[in-house]
């Protein structure tokens, strides 16, 4: 087996990627000298990186490095000189154990960037992102959809872990969150819009457990003991809203559907001074 063996959007073992590529059998990027290019693993499984699609072709993946600061190094800097080194860069997408789907090639679209996402050690650690774009142009509806479903495992395991940091942890990560999602633009053909775990827990704990438009407390409190509150954007995400934490509150369910249903500017207006102060 080797790389011409490789259909787009066909499903591959493990052992097969590391087989055709010759490269290892383990770790998100897994470089091939033997054919001189880089193997780059999406895993929707394991949920360690927060690698984010921005839309159906490009994503912000994340380097190696698993524990402390990510340094530009090793497969990192291999695949920062990707444009001009010769090392053409694959991308498998992975939902399920062992079911590794091939997307294609891709290329480095933009200069990489920093940001902070926590370790395995749920550490807050600095990473780099690098903006790829798929070389291919059109998305099967099926690799959508499930993107879109592992989409919505990945933040619910993202709020999970933010859970475990401080407030005064969380509020740093969450300012530093907002500065990267308001320059941040995420369009996909399923009108899938991206939220960040830090973004709303922070905006819930910020609340300390009030409704922000009622004033009352939450009504009840979930499975961990916690005031329940739902996080709202006040100019919708799917009209152009930030996903940043001037753009959120925490609302009561009662009157979360309130403001989605009747849409009243002095509520909106109430909110966004609250914000403002």
């Amino acid at each position: 087996m080797d790389i011409s063996s490789f259909s787009l959007w066909e499903k591959y073992t493990n052992a097969e990627v590391a087989d055709g590529f010759s490269c290892a059998p383990q770790g998100g990027m897994r470089k091939s000298n033997k054919n001189n290019c880089l193997v780059l693993i999406v895993n929707h499984t394991k949920g360690l990186y927060d690698d984010q699609w921005q839309n159906d072709r490009v994503i912000h993946y994340t380097g190696m490095g698993m524990t402390g600061d990510q340094k530009l190094s090793g497969q990192n800097s291999t695949l920062a000189d990707s444009n001009t080194n010769g090392v053409t860069v694959h991308l498998f997408e992975v939902f399920h154990a062992n079911e590794y789907i091939y997307c294609g090639t891709a290329t480095l679209v933009d200069e990489f960037f920093w940001s902070e996402q926590l370790d395995s050690d749920n550490v807050v650690r600095n990473v780099i992102m690098f903006p790829l774009e798929l070389d291919v142009k059109e998305i099967p509806n099926d690799i959508i959809e499930l993107r879109s479903i592992a989409k919505g495992n990945t933040f619910e395991r993202g709020i999970k872990k933010v859970k475990k940091l401080n407030y005064d942890e969380l509020a740093r990560l969450a300012h530093k969150r907002s500065e990267i999602n308001r320059f941040t633009l995420r369009e996909t053909t399923t009108k899938v819009y991206g939220r960040d775990p830090v973004i709303a827990t922070f905006t819930k704990q910020r609340a300390k457990g009030v409704c922000e438009l009622c004033g009352e407390d939450a009504p009840f409190k979930d499975k961990q003991g916690e005031p329940y509150l739902e996080c709202h954007h006040i100019v919708w995400l799917s009209r152009g809203g930030e996903d940043t934490i001037e753009n959120t509150v925490a609302l009561c369910p009662n009157c979360h559907r309130r403001v989605h249903v009747l849409e009243i500017d002095l509520d909106i207006k109430m909110l966004i001074g609250l914000i403002e102060e």
